[in-house]
Order: structure tokens, then sequence, then C-alpha cells
């Protein structure tokens, strides 16, 4: 397996961990009651950190899909190299950074990390579509 290719599969660990650690805290806001059921009810409104991680991971859920898509591209087509490397740990460790920035609400930080991962998924497209 290429360097790539585990990056992506770490990429997918960091996904899970922000769907447990989020669900892990609005279950505690709402009760395992709630959680359990048919959440037919209005549920008490999310507490800040809660709802900065609901929004960390809905941020993250939108580049992923890209992320893995060019990963996968540059694989099969070949077109892995120094560039691919270096896009997918530039988005992994700014992904990894911009967790906890954000639930801390630390602004300009964590539009640095945002920008960063951007960074790196604009390398590997670069990668795919260079002549």
């Amino acid at each position: 397996m290429t360097t790539e290719l585990m990056l992506l599969g770490w990429t997918l660990v960091l996904a899970l961990g922000q769907i447990l650690l989020t669900a892990l805290l609005r279950d505690q806001e709402t009760g395992m009651a709630y959680s359990m059921g048919a959440r037919d009810g209005a549920a008490p409104p999310p507490r800040p950190v809660t709802a900065r991680l609901q929004r960390a991971q809905a941020n993250l859920f939108e580049t992923l899909p890209l992320f893995a898509a060019a990963v996968l591209v540059a694989h099969v087509a070949g077109r892995e190299g120094a560039l691919t490397l270096w896009g997918c740990w530039l988005y992994l460790g700014a992904r990894i950074a911009y967790l906890p920035l954000y639930a801390a609400g630390v602004p300009l930080l964590r539009s640095l990390a945002w920008f960063t991962s951007l960074a790196g998924l604009v390398m590997l497209l670069a990668a795919i579509l260079a002549p």
C-alpha cells in the first residue's frame, strides 16, 4: 500500500473519530432515551462546543470526498509522487489541527488550518492534472 492510501485511511479514522466524539457529546446533552428513540420531539439546542464540533464535522465532510477521490485517482493513474505525498500529509495534518482549533473557538488559526488542508487538496489535483 502506498503512503498516500495509508494517509487516506487515517483521514477516514479521523472522520470516524469526529462522528463518535460529536455523537458522544450530543448524547450527553439529549440523554440516551432521546438518542435511542425516534427523535420525534424537539431536542435541546447543542452546547457551544458540541455545535462547533458538528460544524467541524460538516466542514470535513465537504472536502473529504474530494480528497478521497483525488488520492484514488492519483493512485490508479500512477500519478503519485512528491506532490501527492506532501498534499496528503498537508491535508491530514491540517484537518487534525483544525478540529481542536474549531472546538476551542480559535478563529484565525482555524482558518489557517482550513486553508492549509485546501492547499494539500490542490496539490493532489495538480499532480493529477499536470501534463
